[in-house]
């Protein structure tokens, strides 16, 4: 089988009859496998949707490459060959395009389609399937379904499966319910309708002189209401009188605002007075210019504080001895001692003199004296090469003294020192000095250029605000006068601005009263004030008609009653329907009761019957799981499970086995379930995701060996984590080992 399903990406899973053994590490896509397979059959449930803690199949399974969702399966039904494949047209119905053809044709499979693909195949429903072949590490523990209720009973009763106790016990429930649930119900329905129809018939007579005397009540309110009709009629006669003189003021007044409002506006347009928007345009731009003037100072200040340090560096610089040069000089003069200027000659001079006269004097005297003749003895001439030789060495010495004391004159005059470490030092600080010095005329550069780009925001800011108040202030020529006039401006836009609200409140007054006040069609009459106000006439008028209101309510409320009430003839005749009903409902109540007993009583029988065998089946598959360890299962119609270990007769609660042994023990129920609910005829296989995760190594090889004795009747497939599932049937030819790498 090949998928396209969540993170599988196309790979193909080739499986064999019997055990098949598929490894792999976490997150290589094992359970997206069990799901796909489970697909394959079943189809992906589109109307499923996310809720918390769940996502559903559609989008968990989505594919994360972003094509879209298919796969397709090779299987064998019978002696039949079959290549099942599922793809999808619409993203909101994935593997909703289903295909069935016999292997190595194009020929479909009559009757086979993706809704009854996988009861068809396998001969159980999606729901039988997941709670019996299909068993996760996570759910191994064996929920009620209808589905599987109505397998188990179609084996151990009529053979249909189309009946459950649950389902049935539901709508037994729901009817019974219908009925009676408390105080709620058809039957307590009826009680409170046949009470209220006999306090009906009492009420009758009652509510007839009630509504009589009503009647006569709003007879006399409404006389007194046109009385006081009349005399509002009178109040409102004075009133258009006086709203009509009200109308003539309210027009004048209105005229004389809109005057007044267009004298300003020709005023304005004259003096060309600018917006208000640019009225504040520019007084928030003066505004500005404080600030930028007051950054300006600061920068200003900081230049020259900038400048004095700037000095401060060339004077420390100039006080040093290596003044005027640069650091490359310095470090020239400072590696090589200077050259002796003015060294002492004389002295050098005078001795090489001296001993030569005085090495040729004893050479000549010595030859004169001992032979007469001095270059006929080696000894004289050796004694005059001898005193040469004394002599310039000599010499010499004095030569190296007097340059040794001019150069450290020299460097007294200099540096003050002949120490080359206290020079070297001097050099040091020297060029600290010059980083200093090239720094402090760095920042002045930099704030000199920081007060000057400053100073010209504040020149150019100033002559355009200047240029824009001078078109209406042309005598505007400083800040300070344009700000003044831009006072000036707003004040007079200020008084625009009054003088259109009171135009507008006039005019508004004018339509208000002109909409309220009457059409005359002739000439007003002089009226005399009514005796009485409209607000006395009103008042007494409202309280009347609240009364009226009220007495003619009371009268349709009372008429409502009656006819609500009806006659006492269709009243008996509604009292005596009900109580049958009543009766009848009665007796239905007691014969759904009772069909719930029976109904109970059956099921219980089932699982009686049922239950022994599950247990038997599930004791022996669990006694191989735990090597003897356990030889009884317990299950009631619940499922709800509990052990009996082997040397003990006391059974053990599910809950209170350890994580392994309550694993192997849901385990062997749901291998027990596959072998007695599905169908033997097609072999339905058998699917285990990590389902051995908790098993120790020896609990492990029994469950091994007994998954690959089942697996002579049908095919199980094995999906782990672990590699010991795969080295337990290395080399064993009847099992099918298949690697997956993470991808």
């Amino acid at each position: 089988m090949s998928a396209t399903f969540g993170r599988l990406q196309g790979p193909t899973l080739e499986l064999k009859p019997g055990l098949n053994i598929v490894q792999a590490p976490n997150e290589a896509g094992k359970s997206t496998w069990c799901a796909f397979l489970t697909a394959m059959f079943y189809g992906i449930n589109s109307r499923e949707r996310d809720k918390a803690g769940f996502i559903a199949e559609k989008n968990r399974y989505a594919p994360w490459s972003g094509a879209s969702m298919s796969g397709r399966l090779d299987c064998r039904s019978g002696s039949d060959e079959l290549t099942l494949t599922r793809t999808t047209r619409r993203q909101t119905a994935p593997l909703a395009e289903f295909q069935a053809c016999y292997a190595g044709t194009g020929n479909p499979v009559p009757g086979l389609t993706g809704q009854t693909c996988g009861e068809t195949l396998l001969g159980v429903s999606r729901e039988v399937f997941e709670r019996s072949a299909f068993i996760r590490q996570s759910g191994l523990a064996i929920t009620q379904d209808a589905g599987l209720e109505r397998r188990i009973a179609s084996l151990i009763s009529s053979g249909e499966e189309d009946t459950s106790y649950t389902e049935a016990r539901e709508t037994l429930k729901k009817q019974l319910t219908r009925r009676r649930y408390n105080k709620s119900g058809m039957i307590p329905g009826i009680e409170a309708e046949l009470q209220d129809t006999q306090r009906q018939l009492s009420e009758l007579q009652s509510l007839e002189a009630q509504l009589a005397a009503a009647h006569q009540r709003v007879e006399a309110l409404s006389a007194r209401e046109h009385i006081l009709q009349d005399e509002l009629a009178a109040c409102d006669a004075w009133e258009q009188q006086s709203q009509a003189q009200a109308l003539a003021n309210a027009k004048a007044a209105a005229e004389a605002s809109e005057q007044k409002l267009s004298l300003l506006r020709q005023r304005l347009e004259a003096d060309r007075v600018p917006e208000v928007d640019t009225i504040g345009r520019l007084r928030g731009a003066i505004v500005n210019l404080e600030t930028v003037r007051k950054n300006l100072e600061k920068a200003r200040s900081e230049r020259d504080d900038a400048m004095k340090a700037a000095l401060r560096a060339e004077a420390n610089l100039a006080e040093s001895p290596f003044a005027g040069q640069t650091a490359e000089q310095v470090r020239r003069e400072t590696s090589q001692p200077p050259e002796p200027v003015n060294w002492k000659k004389g002295p050098g001079l005078a001795v090489i003199v001296l001993g030569t006269l005085l090495s040729f004097l004893l050479f000549y005297a010595a030859g004169v004296v001992l032979t007469g003749s001095p270059w006929q003895k080696p000894a004289s001439v050796g004694a005059l090469l001898a005193g040469l030789c004394i002599t310039y060495l000599l010499a010499g010495q004095l030569r190296r003294h007097a340059m040794q004391d001019a150069r450290n004159a020299a460097l007294i005059k200099r540096y003050g020192t002949t120490d080359a470490d206290a020079i070297a030092a001097l050099a040091d600080t020297y060029y600290k000095l010059c980083a200093a010095q090239e720094a402090a005329q760095a920042d002045v550069s930099a704030k000199t250029a920081t007060a000057d780009a400053l100073y010209a925001s504040l020149s150019s800011n100033e002559q355009g605000i200047l240029l824009e108040v001078r078109r209406f202030a042309p005598s505007a020529f400083d800040i300070p006068a344009a700000d003044e006039a831009l006072k000036g401006a707003f004040a007079r836009r200020r008084e625009l601005s009054s003088a259109e609200a009171a135009a507008r409140e006039t005019q508004l007054r004018y339509e208000v009263l002109a909409q309220q006040s009457p059409v005359l069609s002739e000439a007003p009459i002089s009226l005399s004030a009514p005796a009485r106000g409209r607000e006395a006439v009103e008042q007494e008028l409202g309280t009347l008609r609240g009364e009226l209101a009220a007495a003619r309510s009371a009268a349709d409320q009372l008429s409502g009653q009656l006819s609500a009430q009806g006659d006492s003839v269709v009243l008996r005749s509604q009292a005596a329907l009900l109580t049958e009903q009543k009766a009848a409902l009665n007796m239905e109540y007691d014969a759904i009761a009772l069909a719930m007993e029976a109904l109970e009583h059956a099921n219980t029988t089932l699982q009686n019957r049922f239950s022994p065998a599950l247990g038997r089946r599930a004791a022996e598959i669990f006694a191989r799981l735990t090597d003897g360890r356990y030889s009884g299962v317990v299950l009631d119609r619940t499922f709800h499970l509990s052990a009996e270990p082997a040397d003990e007769r006391v059974y053990r609660d599910a809950a209170l086995l350890s994580a392994g042994a309550s694993d192997q023990l849901y385990l062997a129920v749901r291998l027990a379930i596959c072998d007695l609910v599905l169908p033997q005829e097609t072999c339905v296989p058998i699917v285990l995701d990590d389902a051995l995760t908790n098993f120790d190594d020896d609990r492990c090889a029994a469950a091994l060996r007994y998954l690959k004795e089942a697996a002579q009747t049908r095919q199980i497939l094995l999906f782990t984590c672990h590699s010991r599932e795969a080295d337990f049937f290395a080399g064993d030819p009847d099992v099918s080992v298949v690697h997956l790498a993470a991808q």
